[in-house]
């Protein structure tokens, strides 16, 4: 199953950046995941709720743009729902079965995701009640979509 992420902001510390090139080549073997990155609407440093509304509603735009026709749409947001790594797993095989023509993970900048793209998510999903710096994140994600991938081919991985 092909599978992406979109992601506003870049990897720029290379630990990250080569911990997540690790699993993408990983998982090319398997289950080939893309990443794309977007650069974040400028904000001033303190910036008024209707200049985040615009921000959001234009990294939306951008998104959008990307989510293939079909495509099962996962938003990672702090009111998501968490889940086990097999839970994942069983989420991103059933959106296979579905005839899904590819898994996207969206990922907003430091103030979330447009409400848009929330609504329109297939699964708001949370990594964890902690608060996770984005680069962060994007490796843990990463990390578990290979672990889904593993758990659906019965590998040893998960064990």
């Amino acid at each position: 199953m092909k599978t992406s992420i979109l992601a506003m902001g870049h990897l720029t510390e290379k630990f990250f950046r080569d911990a997540c090139d690790e699993y993408v080549k990983r998982l090319s073997r398997t289950w080939p995941l893309t990443v794309t990155e977007f650069d974040e609407a400028r904000l001033p440093s303190d910036p008024s709720d209707g200049e985040i509304e615009r921000a959001l509603a234009e990294e939306a735009r951008r998104l959008s743009a990307k989510i293939p026709p079909r495509a099962y749409k996962i938003a990672l947001c702090v009111e998501g729902t968490p889940l086990s790594s097999e839970e994942l797993s069983a989420k991103m095989d059933d959106a296979a079965l579905r005839g899904a023509s590819e898994i996207v993970f969206l990922i907003g900048s430091s103030f979330g995701l447009h409400p848009s793209l929330k609504k329109e998510a297939d699964l708001k999903l949370s990594l964890s009640k902690m608060t996770l710096p984005h680069s962060l994140a994007r490796v843990v994600l990463c990390e578990q979509i290979y672990r889904a991938a593993e758990i659906a081919r019965g590998s040893r991985y998960h064990k």
